[in-house]
């Protein structure tokens, strides 16, 4: 397993390479700071110190993420954030500030901005803020990371029990768990009751196979909640769980 000098497992982007991290303050000592730790968990930092400078330095860098202080000498970080999305639409930005009003908070997130951490902080939590935002937003994995299985946007770590689709983790129970398991092991394959019952719950519940569909209600009202659904009936056959066609 990858370790970083923090000790912790390595985050890197999906495709091994480290994660790239801007970090826009015009205090040069909290600069010098947070880019230290970021450099210290193994991803690419750069620093600047007013919007101008952030601007041009995400053009170079394409960052991953931004840790954007709101305050800044040339302009403030909404305006900057704007900036930055013209150039990275996708990026995860951190807001950091010395204000702690509720409509600042409000208009950071209005903004734009995915979190919001208020001076003074501890270095920790804007490490975990950061991995966090990237890891919900999809552009980091964890290199430790167990068995995996992916069908479309629907992502399970076997190890972890945790299942996300497009970045956003669902809370499941062992049975909802084991089910999905299943279906995502045979994707696009009509698995009967008879088949999901023995392999879900191991043995025969003789006439009350409508367990499968109590069940397969519970997993749609999680996985397809508000989305394109996934989880499909064949009449007369038994269950399927495709990909959303793009």
């Amino acid at each position: 397993m990858n370790t970083t000098r923090s000790g912790r497992p390595a985050f890197t982007r999906p495709d091994g390479t480290p994660l790239r991290v801007l970090v826009v303050d015009d205090d040069p000592d909290l600069a010098e700071v947070l880019t230290g730790a970021l450099r210290y968990e193994g991803w690419e930092v750069r620093a600047a110190g007013d919007g101008s400078s952030a601007v041009t330095a995400a053009r170079e860098l394409l960052p991953d993420a931004v840790v954007l202080d709101v305050m800044l000498p040339d302009t403030d970080g909404f305006a900057v954030l704007r900036r930055l999305h013209e150039v990275s639409p996708e990026v995860c930005v951190l807001f950091l500030t010395a204000r702690d009003a509720v409509e600042d908070r409000i208009a950071g997130i209005t903004a734009g901005g995915d979190d919001y951490v208020t001076k003074p902080f501890s270095l920790e939590e804007v490490v975990a803020r950061l991995r966090g935002l990237l890891r919900r937003a999809g552009m980091a994995r964890q290199q430790e990371e167990g068995p995996r299985l992916a069908v479309g946007d629907l992502v399970m770590d076997e190890e972890a029990r945790e299942v996300t689709r497009g970045g956003e983790l669902i809370e499941l129970s062992p049975t909802e768990f084991d089910l999905l398991r299943f279906l995502m092991r045979n994707p696009r394959r009509v698995l009967s009751k008879a088949q999901i019952l023995d392999r879900v719950w191991s043995y025969d519940f003789g006439g009350r196979a409508h367990v499968v569909e109590l069940y397969i209600s519970y997993l749609r009202k999680k996985v397809d909640a508000g989305r394109e659904p996934m989880i499909h009936t064949v009449r007369g056959s038994g269950y399927v769980l495709k990909p959303v066609a793009r």
